[in-house]
């Protein structure tokens, strides 16, 4: 029974010593500036060939992370940005609805008060077009800023 029980307990002692968590670290070697991002972490990201690539990243073999099936080195990334979920949907659903009730209240107001509360529909518009477009107010890390990334192991 002791044996037994001492395999297990060196069996989780060796799981917990090798397991870490990976991350990006982002860093500015002008500012001393630095950003951890762990593994599993939703980003948005922009490539040397300018393609925008946006969702839940996991580090992959050889410097390269993966985004959606998709493998991108880290010497072809142009910029990163943080993309939380919760800033998203939040955004996007506060923007597209509060333009949807200023067009909608225009055009009340418009037909049964005074013709000009039709002119509450160009906000409105814009307030939809920029719930359609995403808006993410989050810094950018560009590679043309002097920010460096790379791949760490981290331990909780």
């Amino acid at each position: 029974m002791r044996k037994v029980t001492l395999l297990l307990v060196s069996l989780f002692l060796a799981n917990l010593v090798s397991a870490q968590e990976n991350a990006l670290k982002i860093s500015n070697p002008a500012s001393d500036k630095e950003v951890i991002i762990k593994e599993n972490k939703r980003i948005r990201i922009q490539t040397a060939d300018g393609e925008k690539v946006s969702g839940r990243f996991r580090i992959g073999q050889n410097n390269a992370i993966q985004i959606k099936g998709q493998t991108i080195a880290l010497t072809d990334i142009q910029s990163i940005k943080r993309n939380p979920l919760f800033l998203s949907i939040f955004g996007t659903g506060f923007l597209i609805y509060g333009g949807a009730l200023a067009v909608g209240m225009g055009a009340i107001i418009g037909i049964f008060v005074q013709p000009s509360g039709f002119l509450l529909a160009i906000p409105g518009a814009a307030m939809i077009y920029a719930g359609i477009k995403s808006p993410n107010v989050l810094k950018n890390y560009k590679a043309a800023d002097n920010w460096g990334f790379k791949l760490i192991p981290t331990s909780e």
